[in-house]
């Protein structure tokens, strides 16, 4: 299993998550986060903006749906900006459900 964190535009989230829900990615975490990538923020004139509101999208996938999931993330937070997010991919070792207290997904 791996951990799927996109960071990604506020405008293009509810794109996103309803694209990985018609991919058959239901089940997500969505969260406010602040931040700025290697630009520094944005700089305009003398207008200088060091962090900027994104949204983090957090999902478990299968490892053979890993590809799949970050197409769908690709393809609907796209906008060809500077600013358009990242994708950070991690292993995931052991899941539990807390009411159950059963292990796995």
């Amino acid at each position: 299993m791996k951990m799927i964190r996109a960071i990604i535009r506020p405008e293009r989230i509810e794109h996103t998550v309803d694209d990985l829900d018609e991919a058959g990615f239901v089940a997500l975490t969505k969260i406010d986060v602040i931040g700025r990538g290697k630009q520094k923020g944005i700089h305009q004139d003398n207008i200088s903006y060091d962090e900027l509101p994104k949204r983090l999208i957090m999902l478990v996938v299968e490892d053979e749906s890993v590809d799949q999931a970050i197409d769908v993330i690709t393809e609907s937070a796209f906008t060809g900006n500077f600013g358009d997010g990242k994708i950070f991919v991690s292993p995931v070792e052991k899941t539990y459900t807390v009411r159950t207290r059963s292990e796995g997904i």
